[in-house]
């Protein structure tokens, strides 16, 4: 077997300029292609940027299903998904439905675990060789829980899963919640800390990231877009796009949301649904938050970047577009002031909100691995709201996957030949 040397990352978001990093870090000569321009946005740049070994239960759980369709009856609810004769959605829903079971999430939280502490890890070393340029901080998350029986449901479900995982996970009473932040004056029952925990700066680190890859010697083409590929005797001999064909003896399919799209001609099937997350960013917030926060009952994140407030959520399954459902942004803003009785929602008077398109697969497991049919395409997209928080090790497992190493965790589940 030939030695790869070329690789093109298909996508420049947080995913790809990861996969690039560790690659090029190989000695690889890395491409990476971004349809949009260097001064551009993406699903990462207004995230929550949790780093969240917490987060060890997958969207397909118990229960999520008839939550889901109760919610699809309101547009204001958490999760939405907007009704619409579409195959793909359907199909995605329905393999949905089949994974949100308890086995499931027996099988896949140690997975998640192990992707999340691990990328954690990387996320110092890349804080250290950057010069902490991208505000990365270990204050952990507090889940906020408004009432007793929200305590009590996260005590008993996510709190006591993670402590069985080796993922430490306190059980505070609001004086000891309080204790945590003394500068902000919350109305909660309780909640659950996540010492572990960690967040950071979505934009600076896209943006640190960028400016290492190219001290690298990686090769960015921007405002370039992918519509097909060439292929001969079972690999890709090149991707077709905007700016022409281009060869390599590599690909890594980071493309997000628009994955899919990206596969036309190649006869695979890769699941994925374009899950649509609001966020408001207040520029001068009332008070000093030092935690990262979770609103449990209302999935409402809060997160502290440099001098402004970050507060985000909603997950809106209806298709790749830019269409902005102010019902929902408002959501967040009434949500607020129920754990935050200092804030108003005049707070968010004048605040633009910012969206991004999450991409889901219906089993909550990322896409990471090689297709079989196409054995120089490797697949490093589907992270949902983890995105930023598995980054890192995603981009170290495609380095160590085209390398022919055994990759640091393991990959069965996130077998993009899955739904094949």
């Amino acid at each position: 077997m030939r030695e790869s040397k070329s690789v093109i990352v298909c996508g420049g978001g947080v995913v790809g300029l990861c996969c690039a990093y560790y690659l090029a870090r190989e000695g690889r000569a890395v491409t990476v292609l971004e349809r949009n321009g260097e001064v551009r946005d993406h699903c990462a740049l207004g995230s929550a940027g949790y780093v969240s070994p917490s987060h060890v239960i997958p969207l397909a759980a118990p229960g999520m299903v008839w939550q889901g369709l109760k919610w699809m009856l309101n547009p204001r609810s958490p999760f939405y998904i907007k009704p619409r004769l579409d195959s793909d959605l359907l199909r995605w829903s329905w393999l949905f439905m089949r994974s949100a079971n308890r086995a499931h999430v027996e099988r896949a939280a140690p997975i998640l675990r192990d992707l999340c502490v691990a990328s954690r890890a990387l996320f110092e070393e890349l804080d250290d060789i950057t010069g902490h340029a991208f505000e990365f901080k270990k204050e952990g998350l507090l889940n906020l829980c408004k009432t007793a029986a929200g305590l009590d449901h996260e005590a008993h479900g996510l709190a006591r899963l993670a402590n069985e995982l080796g993922v430490e996970a306190q059980i505070l009473n609001a004086a000891q919640t309080a204790a945590l932040e003394p500068g902000i004056k919350l109305d909660v029952a309780g909640s659950v800390y996540f010492p572990i925990d960690a967040h950071l700066t979505p934009w600076r680190f896209a943006q640190t990231l960028t400016a290492l890859l190219k001290e690298m010697g990686v090769r960015f083409q921007w405002n370039t877009t992918v519509f097909g590929w060439r292929t001969e005797a079972g690999r890709i001999a090149a991707v077709q796009t905007t700016a022409g064909d281009l060869l390599a003896d590599e690909f890594v399919l980071a493309g997000g949301s628009w994955a899919p799209a990206m596969l036309t001609g190649l006869g695979l099937r890769l699941p994925l649904q374009a899950g649509k997350g609001y966020s408001l960013t207040l520029p001068q917030p009332r008070f000093k938050v030092t935690k990262p926060m979770i609103c449990t009952e209302r999935r409402i994140a809060v997160t502290p970047m440099g001098d402004t407030l970050r507060f985000g959520g909603t997950m809106e399954l209806s298709g790749i577009n830019h269409d902005v459902r102010l019902e929902r942004v408002q959501q967040i803003i009434d949500s607020v002031p129920l754990y935050f009785p200092e804030l108003t929602a005049a707070d968010f008077s004048g605040i633009q909100p910012w969206h991004g398109l999450r991409p889901v697969a219906p089993d909550g497991m990322p896409y990471v691995g090689r297709f079989n049919r196409y054995r120089n395409l490797t697949a490093a997209c589907g992270h949902a709201m983890l995105g930023v928080t598995m980054a890192p090790i995603s981009g170290l497992l495609v380095a160590e996957i085209l390398a022919g190493r055994k990759p640091s965790v393991a990959l069965q589940m996130l077998d993009p030949n899955r739904y094949a």
